[in-house]
């Protein structure tokens, strides 16, 4: 199954100056997970501004149908914590539920959780 990356893209790191950079935070990041992505088959990547963890920027979520969704903030925009993110959605792809165990998650995703959100129920179509 396939995992997706939602990375904001609108985040901008405390000391962020407009007039110095072209770029958002969340927009630098965005484009080193896109890259660290390419050759990752279990996952795809989208880009969504803000994802209200302003306090915690930069921010993501990894995202699966009938999966635990993880939400994720504090990241730097840099090639390292790019690729990590990448490699936890690639564990979470290929785990039945959405969880990875902890002795699997790459180093540079620890520390960086925000919040888990369950699955929605399955619900009878004529409700």
């Amino acid at each position: 199954m396939t995992t997706t990356i939602t990375i904001c893209d609108t985040c901008k790191l405390e000391g962020w100056d407009a007039e110095k950079q072209a770029q958002s935070d969340g927009e630098l990041l965005a484009a080193l997970i896109e890259t660290a992505a390419t050759e990752v088959e279990n996952v795809i990547t989208r880009r969504h501004s803000c994802l209200m963890g302003c306090n915690h920027g930069c921010n993501i979520a990894i995202q699966s149908h009938d999966k635990l969704t993880y939400v994720m903030g504090s990241f730097e925009p840099d090639a390292q914590q790019a690729a990590g993110i990448v490699e936890y959605a690639s564990l979470h792809a290929d785990s039945e539920k959405g969880q990875v165990p902890y002795r699997q998650w790459p180093k540079a995703i620890k520390g960086h959780f925000v919040s888990r959100i369950p699955t929605l129920p399955q619900t009878d179509s004529s409700e």
